[in-house]
């Protein structure tokens, strides 16, 4: 396994935050007109975001979890296996993206919520960061695909086989 994204890929990664019941965060977007975020019926997804360069994944899924959520109360559960991509559509990548990437390369980790629900907020959350959700919810994670856009479906069955085992209330380990 290579520490570089796939050539072409954006390099990101992506958080499956568990609580105590295994049900795992999700939000919606706050912004709806962009195509490379939402499509109709498919509002909801899983922090995720961009790595910033000489920052390891792991320290960017922290920094965006904080700057989605508000919350730094987590443990780190797992990480799932290499990079999980998904190409953008053309059109919608050469809107978005100006052609730039293909799609997104992402590195995924499991954590668990250790806080309570009052320290999420998704409407101001820390570092005046512009509000990414705004509504959020605890979600089964296997309900978790049919719930994102379609294009990164293939990716979220991927997270849900890698943390499957995390998704049973008080599992600590898998």
């Amino acid at each position: 396994m290579t520490d570089a994204a796939p050539e072409g890929y954006r390099p990101c990664v992506g958080l499956a935050l568990f609580n105590a019941e295994g049900l795992v965060f999700i939000g919606r977007r706050a912004d709806k007109t962009k195509r490379e975020h939402v499509a109709p019926g498919h509002a909801w997804q899983m922090p995720q975001g961009g790595i910033d360069k000489g920052e390891t994944p792991l320290e960017a899924a922290r920094r965006e979890l904080q700057e989605e959520t508000n919350i730094t109360s987590v443990e780190l559960l797992a990480e799932a296996p290499g990079w999980l991509s998904y190409d953008l559509p053309v059109d919608i990548g050469q809107e978005a993206w100006k052609g730039r990437w293909r799609g997104q390369a992402q590195r995924w980790f499991a954590f668990r919520f250790t806080g309570s629900d009052s320290e999420i907020d998704i409407l101001t959350p820390a570092g005046g960061h512009k509000a990414e959700f705004d509504a959020w919810r605890w979600a089964p994670l296997a309900e978790t695909p049919e719930l994102i856009i379609p294009f990164k479906q293939g990716v979220y069955r991927q997270v849900v086989r890698h943390f499957a085992p995390f998704a049973k209330a008080g599992t600590a380990t898998a």
